[in-house]
């Protein structure tokens, strides 16, 4: 997914996007969400979420 869908994204969830890189806008919304913070965190093995949105840019 582009920034730019990241970003209108989280304008829908209210989100303040500021100057965040993709990888920390993209926890945001995880966080807001309620779901597990671990986008390109190392631990996309580990998070147990199946069928997430940001799978497969994940690592």
């Amino acid at each position: 997914m582009k920034v730019q869908e990241i970003k209108e994204m989280a304008q829908r969830m209210e989100i303040q996007t500021g100057k965040l890189k993709k990888s920390e806008l993209i926890r945001l919304i995880q966080r807001t969400e309620g779901n597990c913070d671990c986008f390109d965190s190392g631990r996309s093995a580990e998070c147990g979420q199946q069928g997430c949105l940001w799978g497969e840019d994940c690592n």
